[in-house]
């Protein structure tokens, strides 16, 4: 059997990646104005910054349609594959998971994989899956094991300026406002297909990102040592490279791989976000 994996552009892979796995990606809608985009198509997260500096005015996103899926479904096939494996942000963030999963119900070779996270936390399920494609598994298979791990995947991002989050609605007036006062950098995490907040350092943003990393390695119990993810945001000088090596000192991960988040991650949370992403289910799903 011939499987393809796919996903949409929420996955964060860099385009190296995706060559080299044989990823297809669906780009979601990514709106300026009145004008419309293809996310990492015909706009990048530099634009969103330009946008923002301008207006003052955040972009919105927005999931393809089912009748885009199923386009996007049919043209996949008919390049020679028997199946497809496809990923899309959690359910709870967008339309996307069910649009794909409707439009995937026309065809009998198609399975659509609720990732229950966002960025690479997607990520580490595609490269998973392209491992079982390798292995010769097949596409029912795959995606059985993707589901079982979804909630494995550890997804998490520091933050240092509230502000896209607050223009974004996600943070109130005041709460914005005190963490200006307090210096506070919060730490955010998926957790049930839901992002919310797990920590609120305080500080200097470099000094919380250490702290940051000092969690991460703590709360790793139980780590698939394949790989994990460095994903950021437009970043400070420094700050990226620090946080690879601090990953690097573990000696844990056998791949560290370091991504720039896209459209999504950078429209709710700004410059300098940074995360350490690895599955923690120690590789026996």
């Amino acid at each position: 059997m011939k499987v393809k994996i796919c996903a949409d552009s929420t996955v964060d892979l860099s385009p190296e990646l995706l060559a080299k796995y044989n990823i297809s990606v669906m780009p979601l809608h990514v709106s300026l104005g009145d004008n419309d985009y293809l996310d990492g198509v015909d706009i990048v997260p530099q634009d969103i910054y330009d946008y923002y500096a301008a207006t003052k005015n955040l972009p919105k996103s927005g999931a393809r349609s089912i009748e885009e899926y199923r386009e996007f479904f049919e043209q996949t096939l008919s390049q020679g594959y028997d199946a497809i494996v496809h990923f899309t942000i959690s359910a709870e963030m967008s339309a996307s998971y069910n649009n794909a999963r409707l439009a995937a119900q026309q065809f009998s070779d198609v399975y659509v994989v609720d990732s229950r996270q966002l960025s690479t936390g997607i990520g580490l399920l595609v490269l998973d899956a392209c491992d079982m494609v390798a292995a010769g598994m097949d596409a029912k298979a795959i995606a059985e094991r993707a589901v079982s791990r979804a909630d494995a995947a550890q997804s998490s991002f520091i933050v240092d300026n509230l502000e896209f989050l607050y223009k974004g609605g996600r943070c109130s007036s005041l709460v914005y406002l005190g963490a200006n006062l307090l210096q506070i950098k919060p730490c955010l995490e998926v957790k049930n297909g839901v992002i919310g907040v797990a920590s609120k350092p305080m500080g200097r943003y470099r000094r919380c990102v250490a702290k940051y990393c000092e969690n991460i390695r703590r709360n790793a119990t139980n780590p698939d040592t394949k790989r994990c993810f460095v994903t950021h945001t437009k970043m400070d000088e420094g700050i990226t490279e620090e946080v690879i090596q601090t990953v690097k000192s573990w000696g844990i991960f056998d791949e560290i791989l370091e991504t720039t988040a896209g459209c999504t991650v950078t429209t709710h949370c700004g410059a300098n976000t940074i995360g350490i992403l690895y599955i923690n289910d120690g590789g026996n799903k």
